[in-house]
């Protein structure tokens, strides 16, 4: 079944605040392979120009990846998720995510399409302070493969 395409532009409430801590950051660092002293040194982000160590550029997906459910479990979405496979991820950054940063995420769907069977849809997840201050968007497109 083709997605709805009056969906787009759809919002969903913001998430719960999600408070960066210096830890958590550490340990995707370390998922990721990284030893930049700017993701594990308070120091070493303070001499980058920094108010405290920063997360990798893909940090974000912390705290998009379970505020995008909203939009897969929202039954207006109609989404078969067994048939779902990630198709795209593209971040884009105001500035980067650092420990103390109290952020709140509001998803939004960008886009949905049929291609080839299956549907495409796309989710946008602005990350801000919660004082509103822009920090990145997550942009996410699924693939919900056809049955045929």
């Amino acid at each position: 079944m083709a997605l709805d395409a009056g969906l787009v532009g759809r919002s969903y409430p913001p998430s719960a605040v999600y408070e960066v801590g210096r830890a958590k950051i550490a340990e995707f660092a370390a998922a990721l392979g990284s030893a930049d002293p700017v993701h594990l040194d308070v120091a070493a982000a303070r001499a980058a120009g920094h108010p405290d160590v920063i997360a990798p550029p893909t940090f974000a997906i912390a705290l998009t990846l379970s505020v995008a459910a909203s939009v897969v479990e929202d039954p207006d979405v109609a989404l078969d998720y067994s048939r779902v496979v990630h198709g795209e991820q593209r971040f884009v950054h105001h500035r980067p995510i650092r420990a103390g940063d109290r952020l709140v995420a509001t998803p939004t769907i960008e886009a949905v399409r049929s291609m080839g069977g299956s549907d495409l849809l796309t989710t946008r997840v602005d990350v801000a302070t919660e004082d509103g201050e822009p920090v990145c968007s997550a942009t996410s497109m699924l693939v919900a493969r056809g049955e045929g």
